[in-house]
């Protein structure tokens, strides 16, 4: 595979690329630029973090969990190529280096990297920014500090000089790795391998690979399907392509459901959201992950193509069972979509951290309420069950109630019918399915006016 992308403002051309070597791997072992650190190599400390720059815009992202192949057609800032040509520091360095922000130096190319990309963007929320940045030995305060000081200076001109290149065109795809330009390639190639890879964010395959060290075989890189990368609103609802980043959902849920909005800022990192695509987290049927839960509390219907058959389900119905979806070989998510809908979803995600963490669970809650008896609900979860679940014996037991403490008595028991969790080194069964039942009574109580910071430890 040959690709072509921007270095620190130089032009790149790969040919026969192997299509797992890693952006990080290639930039020490081949470069030489070993700035860019390896530290988890599985894109949850920051030390590789490196800005890559598209038509969508600046991204940090993690080098060691980024193919070669993904960068096709990109700009690429190493912490080399942060600093000026004639080695004039950026204003995060310099103010790196006023506040004290490095000790040890191992994670400050990687904070450095984030700030510096945050800082391009004009984003403020430094700790958002900086949450996938580990750092060992400093403390984050001088770090936030640095940040603060530099985010009203100006974007020096070398970094807003990056402009990607015209991505090297692809051979037709029939090869044993391939990078299709429309999902009717794609759809095409797929049929003929259906045992094939598809890499999108590569946020959870990046981990097969550095990890496990599996072979992939044959393999197909998304990023250059745009029509896959597509959000479409009309009247009645919402499509999302698959191809779209947890990233590019944030804005969009925060006008529609601001719950939702929220608890996908808490989906790993920056660096994984601006990555992670909303396709790839349903198709790998996690039963604990965040995006599943929301999505089928919002009545969500799931899109799926076989060369040029088309079908639909609601995506409840994908999770058959653990490590087991209703997906053929050769078939593939294609979107998801939402009816458009008064918003009544909240959604509460348990852990031990309030920012890189897995859930110990995660209920999301569309309880519809007219003149004070529940009309309707939706109720699901993530990590009480070996797939995302609904609960429709709660749910049933809600229905026709008047909207008040009886009612969530009146559902207690239901949700022994419902959920039979397990006991791991995340919670116990005991402590899920009483945290299930506290959340029902957190939702009324939200709902009849009270509050509850949802920033809280393990909240």
């Amino acid at each position: 595979m040959d690709i072509t992308f921007l270095l620190n403002g130089e032009s790149v051309e790969l040919r026969d690329v192997s299509p797992t070597v890693t952006l990080l791997d290639w930039l020490r072992d081949t470069r030489g630029l070993t700035g860019t650190k390896e530290g988890c190599n599985e894109g949850d400390c920051g030390a590789c973090t490196v800005m890559v720059t598209d038509p969508i815009g600046a991204r940090a992202l993690n080098a060691c969990i980024l193919f070669l192949p993904q960068l096709n057609g990109k700009a690429i800032r190493t912490v080399e190529g942060i600093s000026g040509p004639e080695g004039q520091l950026h204003p995060v360095q310099q103010a790196m280096i006023d506040h004290h922000g490095s000790q040890c130096g191992f994670c400050t190319p990687g904070f450095i990297t984030s700030m510096a990309t945050a800082h391009l963007n004009g984003e403020t929320d430094h700790a958002t920014a900086l949450a996938g940045n580990l750092c060992r030995c400093t403390g984050y305060a001088p770090i936030l500090r640095a940040a603060h000081t530099a985010e009203t200076l100006p974007v020096p001109t070398w970094l807003k000089a990056d402009t990607p290149p015209t991505a090297a065109a692809p051979e037709r795809p029939t090869g044993p790795t391939v990078q299709p330009d429309t999902t009717d390639q794609l759809a095409t190639w797929y049929a003929a391998n259906p045992n094939a890879t598809l890499i999108a964010g590569a946020t959870d395959v990046g981990l097969w690979v550095t990890k496990q060290m599996r072979t992939l075989g044959p393999v197909a890189f998304l990023n250059r399907c745009t029509d896959l990368q597509q959000i479409t609103e009309t009247d009645t609802g919402i499509t999302l392509g698959a191809g779209v980043t947890i990233a590019q959902m944030i804005p969009l849920m925060d006008r529609l459901h601001p719950s939702l909005g929220q608890m996908l800022r808490r989906y790993g990192s920056a660096q994984v959201r601006a990555a992670a695509t909303i396709g790839g987290n349903i198709a790998n049927g996690s039963p604990i992950g965040d995006g599943p839960p929301a999505l089928i509390a919002l009545g969500a219907t799931l899109h799926l193509r076989h060369g040029d058959t088309k079908r639909t389900l609601p995506l409840e119905d994908f999770f058959v069972d653990y490590g087991k979806q209703d997906r053929a070989p050769g078939e593939f998510v294609e979107a998801v979509s939402l009816p458009r809908q008064p918003d009544r979803l909240k959604c509460y995600k348990i852990s031990k951290r309030f920012d890189q963490d897995i859930s110990a669970l995660c209920g999301c809650f569309n309880i519809a309420v007219e003149n004070g008896t529940v009309t309707a609900a939706r109720i699901a979860f993530g990590g009480m069950a070996g797939i995302p679940k609904r609960a429709p014996h709660t749910e049933a037991a809600l229905i026709g109630q008047p909207w008040d403490d009886t009612a969530i008595a009146t559902a207690w028991d239901a949700w022994e019918q419902d959920f039979t969790p397990l006991s791991d080194m995340r919670a116990s069964a005991g402590y899920r399915l009483e945290t299930a039942r506290n959340l029902l009574s957190r939702y009324f109580l939200e709902d009849i006016g009270g509050h509850v910071s949802v920033r809280q430890v393990g909240a």
